[in-house]
């Protein structure tokens, strides 16, 4: 039901200057190579850009050059290199913070969400700028929010009521708010589900992939606990014209009549 659609986790174009070959000293021969490598890589030739960073890192061990191996890796899906190639990058630099979101969103597409959650917290402390904090707390919130579904497909209620909540104090993420109903409703607090599912609705964003009749089905199983048999209909009513939840709701108002 809840489907994340993993965001492209981009820096800012100030990060790019940082990583120029002619932003701090590197041997003229690795920057050739690094450079080559950029353009490569932008141009969608990955091969070629391993080679030339290849070629940089046997001259000059730098950094930027891991960080580069790293992007490369990452389009290619080899997680485990990328992974590799930005714990040597910290190695060199430990206060580069854009490798802890490098880390981060390597660690999130591999579906290693706990250590999404550590790096994208290193990259909030270690980020000086206000908007990049801001977008850390998000990434922080998604992260979170992966670890609460997971727990919830296990039917474990209280890891999944503690990844969510933690997923909500970081990012008003309407999905994280709709698993918490769920969670809610799985364990009786109705009236909390109720708030879940009100935030639900509330934190809606124009581009979430949210179902719009799901937070409505679970108010309507809330007030089905409730007793309120009056508001449950009213509210499967609405989460009946999705339809994703139409025959759910209406199976629920039938045994409601």
């Amino acid at each position: 039901m809840m489907k994340i659609r993993i965001l492209l986790f981009t820096l800012l174009a100030f990060f790019v200057s940082t990583l120029s070959a002619q932003s701090g000293e590197m041997d003229n021969e690795a920057a050739k190579l690094y450079n080559e490598g950029n353009s490569q890589m932008k141009s969608g030739n990955y091969a070629g850009a391993l080679e030339s960073y290849a070629g940089a890192l046997k001259i000059s061990k730098d950094y930027r050059i891991y960080y580069q191996l790293s992007s490369v890796y990452k389009k290619q899906r080899k997680y485990e290199d990328a992974e590799q190639a930005l714990l040597e990058c910290l190695k060199l630099k430990p206060d580069f913070s854009t490798a802890y979101n490098s880390l981060g969103t390597t660690y999130y597409s591999w579906g290693k969400f706990d250590k999404a959650v550590e790096n994208f917290t290193k990259f909030k402390e270690s980020a000086d700028d206000k908007k990049l904090q801001e977008r850390a707390a998000k990434y922080i919130g998604l992260a979170y929010a992966k670890l609460g579904e997971e727990a919830l497909k296990d039917k474990n209620y209280q890891d999944a009521e503690k990844h969510l909540l933690n997923a909500v104090e970081n990012y008003s993420y309407d999905a994280a708010y709709l698993k918490l109903a769920d969670v809610y409703v799985e364990t009786g607090r109705y009236e909390e589900a109720l708030k879940a599912a009100d935030n639900a609705i509330n934190y809606r964003d124009k581009k979430s992939s949210v179902p719009k009749g799901a937070p409505y089905f679970y108010k309507g199983m809330a007030f089905k606990g409730l007793n309120d048999k009056e508001k449950a209909k009213e509210n499967f009513k609405i989460s009946s014209s999705d339809k994703q939840y139409r025959d759910r709701s209406n199976h629920e108002i039938k045994y409601l009549n």
